[in-house]
């Protein structure tokens, strides 16, 4: 069985917030599919607040809120301690 690779390029030094916060949640997104059949993808950014949404396999999911919490606002808390993640668990 072929592994597929995942992209996980950092964004370039000079990236906005924004554009360093997206890459992060593309690479999360990448792992969460690959491994659990799920997603995670950015759906707003104010400075402050990242809004985001849980698809794929995190849909139905009952395990989905940890997902969101543990995973997505846990890794976005090491890297942007100040930014608030809002979103709904797909379960």
């Amino acid at each position: 069985m072929a592994v597929e690779q995942i992209d996980t390029s950092p964004a370039a030094p000079d990236a906005t917030v924004e554009e360093r916060l997206r890459a992060l949640i593309d690479n999360l997104s990448s792992y969460i599919e690959f491994y659990h059949g799920g997603s995670v993808s950015l759906i707003s950014f104010d400075g402050k607040t990242a809004r985001v949404k849980l698809g794929g396999a995190c849909e139905g999911c009952a395990l989905s809120i940890i997902t969101l919490r543990g995973w997505v606002e846990g890794t976005v808390h090491q890297f942007f301690p100040d930014i608030h993640i809002e979103g709904e668990a797909a379960g």
